[in-house]
């Protein structure tokens, strides 16, 4: 029998267990050290929401010094990386098209000479803004530099011919979402999200739950083979993923006009593989977590780069080329390419192909480590 007195005694030693037993949970020690760190380095290194150095291609049909000077002042912003030189304006809308560069920049013939004339000539600016939070700093910053390219282009002699209004008309083509709604960009974003989340979180529980309830062992007497152990845990969570697929671009086309402009079934292919993956780094999580809280633990350790660092919420070609190529490794980052590549541009599968393939790279990786993983529990 206990008094109903509080004893500094007794929560001293219910205070020691806590300690013991957190000390044997070696996960949860790691988790309570890594996500700070990892928040912090997202946070504070990796997310940029004013990218730098952003890939353009420039179509020059006048090699005169002011044609050559605004290229140069499309440099000097830090805005733009010249590293594109199409040999035609089909090739350049490939690039675009694909990702190769968000921008095109297309100076017409006898550019120097209307522009001295007063003919007012045309310079031409397009945008891949399917991520206008990428491109609105670039686009703004390509304004203010043709009045400072005039100013020390036009001086001396032909400073009478830097009229007051702007000689040059700057064309803004901001392509697959021209009026810029924020939505077009997030919605398709979505759905990678929604089913990294709900996909590996799913699955990660899918053996901790049969060792909690016990029934790991009836499970492993079964003469089934590891992979056939995987299909099995995994194709309802691909079917289920997939309905959620589904009604997430059934309602950003019905509530938030978000267009289609691409082919579903290529969407519904890329779909299962990109399934399949979050589907098996559960797996792979679940075999190695020994309750559901670590896996849970575990699931979180995944999924926050794979939302910071996939150019879901931040512009990806922001970040540090360290934190690039840690994105690259995520599915989410090719799927989210994938889905606005296919649903605001149209593409096919040549232009999303290059997202496509480490998908399967990917998928082959991690099934592996996951059949390896789940051998070790049958020791």
């Amino acid at each position: 029998m206990t008094n109903g007195l509080f004893s500094f005694r007794r929560a001293r030693a219910i205070l020691a267990k806590e300690f013991i037993q957190l000390k044997r949970d070696t996960v949860t020690l790691r988790m309570i050290v890594m996500i700070p760190i990892m928040q912090l380095l997202l946070f504070g290194y990796a997310l940029n929401t004013d990218p730098k150095h952003l890939p353009t291609a420039v179509i020059s049909q006048d090699s005169s010094p002011i044609a050559r000077a605004f290229v140069a002042g499309l440099k000097n912003t830090d805005y733009f990386s010249i590293d594109h030189e199409p040999r035609s304006e089909a090739e350049a809308k490939e690039m675009l098209q694909r990702g190769d560069v968000l921008f095109v920049v297309s100076i017409p013939p006898n550019f120097e000479r209307d522009l001295l004339r007063g003919e007012k000539p045309k310079l031409l600016i397009e945008a891949d803004a399917s991520d206008p939070v990428a491109t609105s700093g670039a686009l703004s910053a390509a304004n203010g530099m043709m009045d400072r390219v005039l100013k020390e282009e036009l001086k001396g002699t032909l400073a009478p011919l830097r009229p007051a209004k702007p000689p040059v008309e700057l064309r803004l083509h901001r392509a697959y979402n021209p009026e810029g709604f924020t939505r077009y960009n997030i919605v398709p974003g979505l759905i990678a999200i929604i089913l990294t989340m709900t996909g590996i979180m799913m699955t990660a529980l899918a053996i901790t739950r049969e060792r909690e309830r016990g029934t790991m062992e009836n499970l492993l007497a079964m003469p089934v083979r590891p992979l056939e152990v995987m299909v099995g845990k995994i194709t309802p969570y691909v079917v289920i993923g997939f309905v959620q697929a589904a009604i997430i671009v059934a309602v950003a086309w019905a509530l938030f006009q978000v267009p289609v402009v691409g082919s579903l079934w290529l969407l519904a292919a890329a779909l299962i593989i990109f399934i399949t993956c979050n589907m098996a780094i559960g797996f792979t999580l679940s075999a190695a977590a020994e309750n559901q809280t670590q896996a849970i633990q575990m699931s979180m350790m995944v999924t926050l780069p794979s939302i910071m660092l996939s150019g879901f919420l931040f512009p990806f070609r922001g970040m540090p080329e360290w934190a690039q190529v840690i994105g690259n490794i995520m599915p989410a980052t090719h799927f989210i390419n994938i889905s606005r590549g296919i649903l605001l541009k149209g593409s096919g599968m040549a232009e999303i192909w290059p997202h496509v393939w480490p998908l399967l790279v990917f998928m082959a990786a991690i099934t592996l480590i996951a059949m390896k993983r789940y051998r070790r529990t049958l020791d």
